[in-house]
C-alpha cells in the first residue's frame, strides 16, 4: 500500500527530473569540449594539407615525367 502523499510523489518525481536534467547538462559540457577540440584539429589538419598541397606545387616539375623517374632505387 502506497502510504505517499501527492506532493511527496511530487517532490521524488521533481528529484529524479533534477538529477536527470544535471547529468544531461554534465553531457552536454563534455561533448561541447569534445566537439571544439576536434574542430581545433581539423583546423590544424586543413592548415597541415594546404602547406603540403603548396610545398608538392613548388618541388613537383612542371611538364612531362617519365615512368623510370618513379622506379624505386632497387631497380
Amino acid at each position: 500500500m502506497n502510504t505517499s502523499t501527492p506532493a511527496q510523489d511530487t517532490d521524488e518525481r521533481l528529484t529524479r527530473l533534477e538529477i536527470q536534467l544535471s547529468y544531461a547538462e554534465d553531457l552536454l559540457d563534455t561533448l561541447n569540449t569534445l566537439v571544439a577540440q576536434q574542430q581545433d584539429q581539423i583546423t590544424r589538419l586543413l592548415h597541415d594539407v594546404g602547406q603540403l598541397r603548396r610545398q608538392r606545387e613548388d618541388e613537383a616539375p612542371g611538364g612531362f615525367r617519365s615512368l623510370r623517374d618513379e622506379l624505386p632505387p632497387h631497380y
